[in-house]
């Protein structure tokens, strides 16, 4: 919560509210860096946060497609749990790695640094998230019922 204290205006303008005609105006002190990090440390959690998300999200599809869908289905059950369980694999890379990148940024904060997110890593997702996503749709398109 800032700290407001009075400021009397001077020739009728108010350099801390940007007012003109009081006589008198609340305004916000507040030291801009540290806020700042405030800010940018609190987008980190969420960032976190979301790599938690995603990591769940992932879990939940592996137990669709490992667990339910073949229960569902007639034919073999392996593509499916092949497929679940490799959903569950990439979960799990998203849990680690979003804990691995929280510290990352954090350690960069700290040394008044910036820490992008490694090239390495967006491809290993990217092709990932890709080959899953092919896997999954020949397993349905070419499953017989």
């Amino acid at each position: 919560m800032p700290e407001f204290r009075r400021a009397i205006h001077s020739e009728g303008f108010c350099r801390g509210c940007r007012s003109v005609g009081e006589s008198v105006c609340m305004a916000a002190e507040f030291d801009e860096p540290r806020d700042a990090m405030r800010r940018t440390r609190l987008a980190n959690e969420r960032t976190y946060l979301a790599w938690w998300r995603t990591g769940l999200t992932t879990f939940a599809v592996s137990f669709g497609a490992g667990r339910l869908v073949p229960e569902l289905s007639r034919g073999p059950r392996w593509p499916f749990q092949f497929i679940g369980v490799a959903f569950a694999i990439v979960g799990v890379a998203f849990v680690t790695y979003g804990y691995v990148r929280h510290r990352e940024v954090e350690a960069a904060l700290s040394r008044g640094q910036y820490t992008g997110l490694a090239n390495r890593a967006a491809v290993v997702f990217a092709c990932a998230g890709a080959l899953l996503g092919v896997a999954t749709m020949l397993l349905v398109l070419l499953h017989t019922t």
